[in-house]
C-alpha cells in the first residue's frame, strides 16, 4: 500500500503543475518535521525537544537578529517551506492553490516558482530588518510560506484584478478585493504581537506587484531562478540522443507558401480570446475545451 502511495505521489509530482509541486514539497517537509518531533519527544520525553528546536529554529527558520542571518543566510530560503502547525500549513496551501492556479493560467506555469521564491526571500529579509532595526528584538524567528503566498496573491490580482472566484457565504468575488483585504489585515498586524510577520507579508505582496509590473515592461526579474532550476535539472537528466535528420522532397518546388496562419499564431489568438473572457466573466465561465487550451499554453510558456 505504502509503495503504491509513494508511486502515485511521484507521478503527480512529475506530471503536475508548479503549484502542485510546491504544495507537495511543503506538505512532505511538514510531515518529516512532525515525525522528527514525535520521535524526539518519545526519545527524550520532552515536548520542546532539543533536537527539533535546533533544527527548526536554529538552522532552518529566519532569525530576527541580523548578525545571525549573516552567519546562516540559507534560512532565507528554507524558512518559506516550514510551518508551525496543521492550520498554518492548510491555510497557506489553500490560498496558494487558489491564486497560484490563476497566476499560472494567466502568466504561464514557469512564472509561479520565481514569484514564490522572490516573495519568500524578500519577506524573510524584511522580517529580520523590522525586528533588528525597529523593534530591537534578537530572539524572534520566522517560518512559513505566508510572504511567498502573498506575492502570488498580489501577482494574480495585479495581472487580472476583475477575475472572480466563488467564496463560501460571499458568492462571486473579484480577486482585487481579496488582495486588498489581505493587505489591510497585514497593515493592522504591524501593530500586534507578530508585527515582524506582518511586515514580511507586506514585503511579499510588494514583490508580487513589482514582479507583474516589471513583466509588463518587458523585464523578468525572476528569470535567474528558472535559469538555476533548469541548470540543476540538466545535471540529473540523461543526455538526449541525437535525432536522425529526415529530408522530404517536395513534389512541387514552385508551390507558393501557404498564407494560412501557423499553429502557434492560432493558439495565441485563442489564448488572447480566452483571457479576455476570463477578465469579463471569470475563470469558471470557461468551457472544458477552453481550459485545456489555456493549460497547454501555460505549460509551453
Amino acid at each position: 500500500m505504502f509503495q503504491s502511495i509513494i508511486q502515485d505521489a511521484k507521478d503527480n509530482f512529475r506530471t503536475g503543475t508548479m503549484i502542485t509541486q510546491l504544495i507537495m514539497i511543503n506538505v512532505v517537509i511538514f510531515i518529516v518535521l512532525v515525525l522528527l518531533k514525535v520521535f524526539t519527544y518519545n526519545f527524550t520525553m520532552s515536548k520542546d525537544s532539543w533536537i527539533y528546536t535546533q533544527i527548526v529554529q536554529e538552522w532552518l527558520s529566519t532569525s530576527g537578529y541580523w548578525k545571525e542571518l549573516i552567519v546562516k543566510p540559507w534560512t532565507l530560503f528554507t524558512s518559506m517551506f516550514l510551518h508551525k502547525g496543521v492550520w498554518h500549513l492548510a491555510w497557506n496551501m489553500i490560498v496558494l492553490y487558489w491564486f497560484g492556479r490563476i497566476l499560472g493560467d494567466l502568466l504561464g506555469d514557469r512564472r509561479v516558482l520565481p514569484l514564490y521564491i522572490l516573495g519568500g526571500l524578500v519577506g524573510a529579509v524584511i522580517f529580520t530588518l523590522s525586528y533588528s532595526l525597529i523593534y530591537g528584538v534578537n530572539d524572534a524567528h520566522a517560518l512559513g510560506a505566508s510572504a511567498a503566498v502573498s506575492a502570488i496573491v498580489l501577482g494574480a490580482a495585479v495581472t487580472s484584478p476583475d477575475y472572480t472566484i466563488q467564496l463560501i457565504f460571499l458568492g462571486m468575488v473579484k480577486i482585487k478585493w481579496i488582495a486588498l483585504a489581505i493587505i489591510v489585515i497585514d497593515l493592522l498586524g504591524t501593530t500586534g504581537g507578530n508585527s515582524g510577520g506582518a511586515f514580511a507579508h507586506l514585503g511579499g505582496a510588494f514583490i508580487g506587484y513589482m514582479y507583474v509590473s516589471q513583466l509588463r515592461s518587458g523585464r523578468d526579474i525572476g528569470a535567474w531562478i528558472n535559469t538555476i532550476v533548469d541548470w540543476v535539472q540538466a545535471l540529473f537528466s540523461p543526455p538526449e540522443r541525437p535525432k536522425a535528420k529526415m529530408t522530404v522532397a517536395s513534389r512541387n518546388t514552385d508551390r507558393r507558401k501557404s498564407t494560412k496562419p501557423s499553429r502557434s499564431q492560432e493558439t495565441q489568438a485563442d489564448v488572447d480570446r480566452i483571457l479576455d473572457k476570463i477578465k469579463q466573466k471569470g475563470y469558471d465561465s470557461l468551457s472544458d475545451e477552453e481550459k485545456e487550451v489555456l493549460y497547454r499554453a501555460s505549460k509551453d510558456s
